[in-house]
């Protein structure tokens, strides 16, 4: 519980200022689920966005069970979290994840355009709306709920079996294991 990842993710959903991303690449687990706690996310067209929790024998984190499906609804949620397929730069837009997919220039370029961009704006209103817009006791409650979890599955035999399939490089066998 006290791991650095969940301590990474409590701190993200706490921090007052604005928080931009600009993912380049590949974004998985907790490179996709911290994207939850962040306000403006900005994508190469080339990123892709991968959920493989429950392939792990895992379950999601950073308060993703309550985050996703108020982003997306129940059914799309659970096709994302629970199949885990990887999601393109321009299905991650079209879900709400992204808000812009960038082509034609490189994404860190146009994030740090829009980071100065905000900071030429009343910082008190840019704070006030950040705060109005977020609610960090639920989302701390369900981060930490759901690290309990995440921790428990990580010791299970589904969790010991799909990280021994990865490093054996071969598909997991995941009969008559929880």
């Amino acid at each position: 519980m006290d791991a650095p990842p969940f301590r990474f993710l409590n701190a993200l959903a706490q921090v007052k200022k604005p928080v931009l991303a600009a993912v380049n690449g590949l974004a998985v687990g907790i490179g996709a689920t911290m994207l939850f706690h962040c306000d403006l996310v900005f994508a190469q067209d080339t990123a892709r966005f991968s959920f493989p929790f429950v392939a792990l024998g895992l379950i999601p984190e950073g308060a993703s069970s309550l985050l996703l499906p108020r982003l997306v609804g129940h059914q799309r949620a659970s096709e994302i979290l629970l199949l885990g397929d990887p999601l393109s730069a321009n299905e991650a837009q079209a879900i709400g994840l992204v808000n812009r997919v960038i082509a034609e220039q490189p994404v860190l370029d146009f994030a740090l355009a829009q980071a100065i961009r905000l900071t030429q704006l009343p910082q008190g209103a840019v704070l006030r709306t950040k705060a109005l817009l977020k609610h960090p006791d639920e989302v701390l409650g369900r981060i930490n709920l759901e690290a309990e979890a995440f921790v428990m599955r990580a010791k299970s035999s589904a969790a010991q079996e799909a990280f021994a399939a990865f490093v054996e490089k071969r598909k997991p066998n995941f009969a008559g294991l929880d």
